[in-house]
């Protein structure tokens, strides 16, 4: 099995990714850089003896050699995929940004500067000590220094404040003592800045025997009792700061590590159950949040919590799938998907039919609706799942605003549907949230205006105009047979809008829009049926060359998408 560059890449960011709790193999390659972190340093220790070196020199430099060009691979590695570990790395800059990190900036100077001594006249022994912060890349792994970083970070800010305030003080007492001991000890307070050094070199032990003058006046011991008691503050603050910020980490941590906890207890809710209409074991569209309760007695903060935390799970109210004439009252619920990319997934399936849904983060059940006719086809699928609601950002229209995880959606576009034959079919939602009620569940957009029903319009998404038509008319006559659903083209949606991210492809394949109303998608009790049957008019319209069978696993039960991608 082939794996692409950009799987690789994933991989080894999941390895990157400093955690020791993750899939077992990666657990495995971060012990075994621990253990050559370890190995590195026993050696650095080991060369230290004269009679070991004398020994086992050999050995040691056998170790030196072999631990320095396994952190080169390793740090040259994790350098290329740091914009996978954090945004602020991508491009060039990101990766030098990257190198002036707290672990880059360690990973960079225990590794790369044994190399300038074959450059450049630079004594191997001092270049050696460098290796030493090899030890310090241990850090990464560690709860504790994680919980302290943390600590430090989140009080910075009141840290940086109190110690304004005791320099601005230190420095006015400073100066009143100036004042008052100039008179008595001329030759030793000759100035202001004399006073502010001792003063301030109280703080740190008088390292340069500042402080053997002590004042002599009564207010200039007491000016130096004052400066005694703030010597003790600059350290006690700080420290009580970073200790409830330490504790405040901890307690973090514990919660975030609730939360997760929820969240898995969450997604064994999403259990695939025989659907009755279809006969297929099939994942539920949503929970709401009563159903999680009674299920898994969780309390409904518990719930939001463990969602908020989950990378696969979403809030969703249902009364924005209800049309604006039924005034839905607010019914919060939990969507599951699928995320296997920047921007939610994709799935490649060797099809000239690509399913996109470029909302599906917000359009309620349209992300799973248009997974199901994927499939039922057979079809390759590419949906957007992560987004916000406010501000909007949809894939659907592009307004040329760089917005995350779109380079990589435009990029699987094209790789998906390279050449001009290939189809691709964007499911969107209608009839619900602020739409009124529409006559015909299935609104089709080829590329022309609102009410132009005709395929006569200029720039046409669809370059197979013949097909397309075909394609529409049996459609429409299934759907009406079948479920007594109607379809109209163009009718109430335009489609002719220039920002439709179809035309902004390199390569425009045929495409086609469709609107499909809420009623039909999330509760029509048929909905699972209506999605292969639209899958099968796709088919055999589209692929009639190949010969599809459905796949096994939708007869197997399991727990949501885990093992149920092909």
């Amino acid at each position: 099995m082939k794996i692409s560059i950009h799987e690789f890449k994933k991989n080894l960011a999941r390895i990157f990714d400093d955690k020791l709790h993750t899939r077992q193999w990666e657990n495995i390659v971060d012990y075994v850089i621990i253990g050559f972190i370890l190995l590195s340093t026993i050696e650095i220790f080991l060369a230290t003896f004269e009679g070991v070196v004398e020994r086992y020199g050999t050995w040691l430099n056998l170790i030196d050699i072999i631990t320095t060009v396994f952190f080169t691979i390793e740090v040259t590695l994790r350098i290329w995929c740091a914009d996978l570990l954090d945004s602020r790395y991508k491009g060039f800059w990101g990766r030098i940004r990257y190198c002036f990190s707290f672990y880059g900036l360690i990973d960079v100077l225990a590794t790369y500067p044994f190399y300038l001594h074959f450059f450049f006249s630079f004594p191997y022994t001092a270049l050696k000590a460098l290796r030493i912060m090899r030890l310090m890349r241990i850090f990464r792994f560690m709860r504790s220094f994680r919980l302290l970083r943390n600590a430090v970070n989140s009080k910075r800010n009141e840290m940086f404040v109190s110690l304004q305030f005791l320099c601005i003080v230190t420095v006015i007492l400073s100066f009143i003592l100036y004042f008052l001991e100039h008179e008595a000890q001329p030759e030793v307070y000759v100035n202001g800045v004399d006073s502010v050094v001792w003063a301030f070199a109280q703080y740190i032990g008088d390292p340069g025997g500042f402080a053997e003058n002590p004042p002599i006046t009564f207010w200039g011991r007491i000016i130096a009792c004052i400066v005694g008691i703030l010597g003790i503050a600059i350290f006690a603050v700080p420290a009580g700061l970073i200790g409830a910020g330490f504790t405040e980490s901890l307690e973090e941590e514990v919660h975030a590590e609730t939360c997760k906890a929820n969240a898995a207890k969450i997604y064994t809710t999403f259990e695939r159950k025989l659907d009755r209409y279809s006969g297929y074991q099939i994942i539920p569209k949503f929970q709401s949040i009563v159903d999680i309760q009674y299920q898994m007695g969780l309390k409904t903060d518990d719930i939001l919590d463990g969602v908020a935390a989950a990378d696969n799970l979403r809030l969703i109210n249902l009364a924005s799938t209800r049309p604006l004439e039924e005034k839905a009252e607010d019914k919060l619920a939990v969507e599951c998907f699928l995320k296997n990319r920047s921007y939610g997934c994709c799935i490649d399936r060797g099809s000239k039919v690509t399913i996109v849904a470029p909302s599906a983060f917000s359009e309620v059940v349209m992300g799973s609706f248009a997974f199901y006719i994927a499939k039922f086809g057979g079809f390759n699928f590419i949906s957007k799942e992560v987004g916000t609601i406010r501000p909007y950002k949809s894939f659907y229209l592009l307004s040329g605003e760089q917005m995350e995880g779109l380079d990589d959606y435009m990029a699987d576009l094209q790789r998906l549907a390279p050449t001009k034959d290939h189809w691709i079919i964007t499911i969107l939602a209608a009839s619900g949230a602020q739409e009124p009620a529409l006559p015909t569940q299935f609104h089709f957009g080829f590329g022309g205006k609102k009410g132009d029903e005709s395929f006569g319009a200029e720039d046409l998404l669809v370059n197979d105009v013949d097909t397309a038509q075909k394609l529409y008319n049996d459609f429409a006559h299934t759907m009406e047979e079948k479920y007594q659903l109607y379809s109209d083209c163009q009718r109430y949606h335009n489609s002719s809008n220039p920002k439709i991210y179809v035309r902004h492809l390199e390569v425009r394949p045929n495409a086609i829009v469709i609107r499909t109303a809420w009623s039909a998608a999330c509760w029509d009790a048929r909905s699972f049926c209506i999605a292969r049957s639209m899958a099968e008019v796709f088919n055999k319209h589209l692929e009639a060359d190949k010969n599809k069978e459905l796949p096994a696993d939708l007869k197997v039960k399991g727990i949501g998408y885990d093992n149920y991608l092909l």
